[in-house]
């Protein structure tokens, strides 16, 4: 052999431990012997899991499908052929004004505007004060706890301070637990949710937003244009050119069509397309949903246990030869 020529030395193999790994029928007898416990567990997950669901009330949705009014002949229309002249007097009427119907949406889901809805309506007790719905007496099952239906009080908590929830506590909860609003982007629908445990308040809760959002608008957009008319009947008095003082009747005359068309059109937002109905399925809970995925949640921790188990058995065989 040539001194240039390398020496190839042969491989050292390290010698196999069959202790580097857990051996396929241990782990499967292991899984055996543990039968009994992830049984057990299992079972208690899915007993858990049929309590739970039957432990909570059924929850009900009920939905209305808006579509945007026309605004042809309403105050859009009007503002935009009146901008020219209104700037001349010195006033805005709103010839850029933002889409009303996104204004609308807004104003819908806004603190102020639900807070009102929510004591106009007396729905603080069915909102927050209610366990569940009575389908055989049609009438709400109180929270005793919090709540005193006979005396229509709300009862004290250990610290002495009332269960009566704030404005802000009652927003928060009917946001999120009863209301939702969706928008179709291709067409520019809306769609407004409310959720109840009474499947007649769900339906009759979508119906009052939808005509109390419509009212809200109309009587803003009323209450500006009078303060509009008492502006530029202000300026015609003040004014001796003729013809700055046809400007103001031409003015006056159209926003007095405006105050009419908005008081006459009753639906001024949102014209509805498909009007709330009583549910009369449940929409939560999904018990067999809740049940499988407890089940399934038991069986994993169960796995994981008795494989814990095997591992620090395992473990523990290694250290102690």
């Amino acid at each position: 052999m040539s001194k240039h020529e390398l020496r190839v030395q042969p491989a050292i193999e390290k010698p196999y431990r069959q202790d580097d790994e857990i051996d396929l029928r241990e782990l499967f007898e292991t899984f055996w012997r543990g039968k009994w416990l992830i049984m057990a567990i299992t079972v208690v997950f899915a007993a858990g899991g049929v309590a739970y669901a039957l432990y909570k009330p059924n929850v009900y949705q009920a939905n209305v499908l808006l579509a945007p009014a026309n605004e042809e002949g309403g105050l859009q229309g009007l503002s935009g052929q009146l901008g020219g002249l209104a700037s001349l007097a010195g006033i805005s009427i709103g010839g850029e004004r933002s889409n009303q119907t996104v204004i609308a949406k807004e104003v819908l889901q806004s603190r102020a505007f639900l807070a009102d809805f929510i004591r106009r309506h007396n729905l603080e007790v069915p909102l927050m004060g209610t366990e569940a719905w009575n389908d055989k007496s049609q009438t709400w099952v109180y929270n005793l706890e919090i709540y005193n239906p006979e005396t229509g009080e709300w009862l004290l908590d250990e610290g002495g301070k009332s269960y009566k929830p704030t404005d802000w506590d009652l927003v928060k909860t009917f946001k999120e637990k009863s209301l939702n609003v969706s928008e179709n982007k291709d067409n520019g629908m809306i769609t407004i949710s409310v959720k109840s445990l009474s499947p007649s308040a769900a339906q009759q809760w979508a119906q009052w937003l939808v005509k109390d959002i419509n009212e809200h608008m109309r009587k803003q957009d009323v209450t500006k244009a009078t303060a509009r008319i008492n502006y530029l009947e202000e300026k015609l008095n003040d004014t001796n050119v003729a013809g700055m003082q046809q400007v103001f009747y031409q003015l006056i005359e159209n926003e007095t069509r405006t105050v009419m068309l908005a008081n006459a059109q009753q639906e001024y937002v949102f014209e509805t397309v498909d009007p709330a109905v009583v549910p009369q399925e449940k929409s939560e809970p999904k018990r067999a949903l809740t049940v499988v995925l407890a089940t399934i949640l038991g069986l994993m921790l169960s796995i994981i246990i008795v494989f814990i188990r095997l591992v620090l058995f395992t473990s523990n065989k290694s250290s102690n030869p």
